[in-house]
């Protein structure tokens, strides 16, 4: 696919449609693209390579571009192998093509090739410019947005930012989806960690003329640009997007699942007019995720197992902790046969958390739903959504 994305600069990446699990962890249904860029100047310039499953059309996309021409740099903004498993083959290819990089980059090239590739090295520092002929870049050290060797670079002729894997997406570029959705799961799953280090490399765009933002997955993005900086601002504060309750669920036999349904129905009964109800068994984490950061409020249901909680409970107040979730209010529903003890886990790993406030009412069912409980489970709705300001 090459593409312009203006006079001088053509996209050179690749989709892949074939992978099943981006990270090996995250289920991308409609594909992943590799994006890469070549910049037509006096001083020919590419920005990054892709993974290796997609090295052949890459190559070739370079070459159909190039039209005969041989490169001068090659840009490294981030050095993970779906964007960086070719910069030994192009060194290869084009022995006279100069690594622009940062030291951090450098230091960590050896880790991946066995060779620090020290007579191709451009080492560019904070606010270092590279003038090609026409363009003239300038480079931004972003620092764990999502490893610390990443940079950004910014085209002063033709106002692009190369915003590395900031602003991208899951999906192949030829898929017509919402870019929120996608996009918001690739961030708090990916870079949600992060977020005081995106709020610093924002501070830095802020500083800069944009009109075009070219990220390493995901689409060009050309217009509407305050639209998605408001949402890296907002997800990056770690602040609720929009009102709603995500209800997560843990149930080995239906019965906990029953409950978290029920506990749905009478939240929007309730008024509540968004309920997200995720199965934590079946449904894809990443997404359960994705709403739990999004909403300001959040349901916790599970079933006591092995004397603590259902595993995948575990598993999601694990990535939740991991992603500095924080600054959210909850409510938990627990059944235990014989020794309820989900309340009392749940409540341990939400105080290792910032700013989540739990409602007093916790709902405690005995194997199977009762009338009572449903009773229960209306007063918690009503704390719940108390606590929310609704």
């Amino acid at each position: 696919m090459n593409t312009k994305v203006t006079d001088t600069i053509i996209y050179a990446g690749v989709d892949d449609k074939t992978l099943d699990l981006f990270e090996s962890q995250y289920v991308v249904p409609n594909g992943i693209s590799y994006n890469s860029y070549v910049i037509m100047d006096d001083k020919i310039t590419v920005m990054d390579t892709v993974d290796k499953r997609a090295s052949e059309e890459w190559f070739s996309n370079v070459e159909k571009i190039l039209d005969g021409k041989t490169p001068d740099y090659l840009v490294i903004s981030h050095l993970e192998p779906d964007h960086a498993a070719n910069i030994e083959r192009f060194t290869e290819k084009y022995p006279d093509a100069k690594l622009v990089g940062n030291a951090k980059t450098f230091a960590m090239l050896p880790q991946f090739f066995g060779k620090d590739f020290a007579d191709r090295q451009v080492t560019v520092k904070e606010g270092d410019e590279l003038n090609i002929g026409a363009h003239t870049l300038t480079f931004f050290m972003a620092p764990m947005v999502h490893w610390p060797e990443v940079m950004v670079t910014y085209d002063k002729k033709d106002k692009v930012l190369f915003s590395a894997d900031g602003f991208g997406k899951f999906g192949a570029l030829d898929t017509d989806e919402d870019w929120d959705c996608e996009a918001r799961r690739y961030y708090f799953n990916i870079v949600g960690k992060y977020g005081a280090q995106v709020q610093a490399l924002l501070k830095k765009a802020a500083t800069l003329d944009i009109e075009i933002i070219c990220p390493l997955h995901g689409p060009i993005l050309t217009e509407n640009l305050a639209h998605y900086i408001n949402k890296y601002d907002t997800w990056s504060k770690y602040e609720p997007e929009n009102k709603g309750i995500t209800i997560a669920y843990a149930s080995i036999h239906g019965n906990t699942a029953a409950a978290a349904e029920k506990m749905a129905e009478i939240l929007k009964a309730q008024g509540e007019k968004k309920v997200s109800v995720f199965d934590l068994s079946r449904d894809d984490m990443a997404e359960a995720i994705e709403d739990a950061f999004r909403y300001d409020g959040i349901v916790f249901a599970c079933a006591t197992y092995d004397g603590g909680l259902f595993p995948c409970m575990e598993d999601f107040l694990a990535h939740l902790k991991s992603k500095t979730y924080r600054s959210r209010t909850a409510a938990i529903i627990e059944n235990g046969s014989w020794g309820p003890m989900v309340a009392k886990r749940i409540r341990e790993s939400l105080d290792a958390m910032k700013d989540i406030t739990v409602v007093d009412k916790t709902v405690t069912i005995k194997s199977v739903m009762t009338d009572a409980n449903v009773s229960e489970m209306e007063e918690m709705a009503k704390e719940l959504r108390s606590a929310l300001g609704r």
